[in-house]
């Protein structure tokens, strides 16, 4: 599978960086693959580093609005019908469901640093009708510090980029922990200030 999706991105290399903005525009890609290899071309001096991060974070926020759409305008049926055909697996698509019943649109932002649920969580805000804009700029907020992380850390270990999702896989759940702890107090004090208004 690895292999198969590693050929496909190698497609879109002659296209530089809008070949990497495609390529991550197709939700079943990988950016735990295409972002390391993006800065493995980094590594070789085919990219620059900025710019491949730029397109990185671009291409990651174009991927979800394509799963925003299906649940914006083929509400959860489409979904539960054609899911299958985007790998979209009921579970996660459940996790997705509750994260965002609880935690509201922020999650378009915090939900992008929870492993099996950072893909999915575009579905939910569809359906919810999320503001667009408001949706893809949290993506896009969210894409680049994962985007610069993934890129430079294929930039410098080169040759050996296919390890990178080995070091970063352990640092996702505290990182998210700390996100969502951070956002839970943000939601808190909002609740407090409309209280005391």
């Amino acid at each position: 599978m690895t292999e198969w999706i590693t050929e496909f991105i190698l497609f879109f290399k002659d296209l530089s960086y809008a070949g990497i903005v495609i390529a991550l525009s197709f939700e079943f890609v990988p950016a735990e693959i295409v972002l390391p290899l993006a800065g493995y071309w980094v590594y070789l001096g085919d990219m620059k580093l900025l710019l491949t991060i730029l397109a990185g974070t671009v291409g990651g926020t174009f991927g979800p609005l394509t799963l925003y759409a299906l649940g914006r305008y083929g509400g959860r049926p489409m979904v539960d019908k054609y899911g299958k055909y985007l790998f979209i697996r009921p579970h996660h698509l459940e996790a997705s469901d509750r994260f965002f019943e609880k935690y509201g649109s922020g999650v378009a932002f915090y939900g992008r640093f929870i492993p099996g649920v950072r893909t999915l969580i575009s579905i939910p805000c569809g359906i919810a009708k999320m503001n667009v804009f408001k949706f893809s700029l949290y993506t896009f907020l969210a894409m680049l510090p994962i985007t610069s992380v993934y890129v430079y850390l294929g930039f410098k270990l080169g040759s050996q980029w296919e390890h990178v999702d080995e070091i970063v896989k352990p640092y996702l759940i505290p990182a998210a922990t700390l996100f969502l702890l951070g956002f839970g107090l943000y939601v808190l004090s909002k609740r407090l200030r409309r209280r005391q208004a």
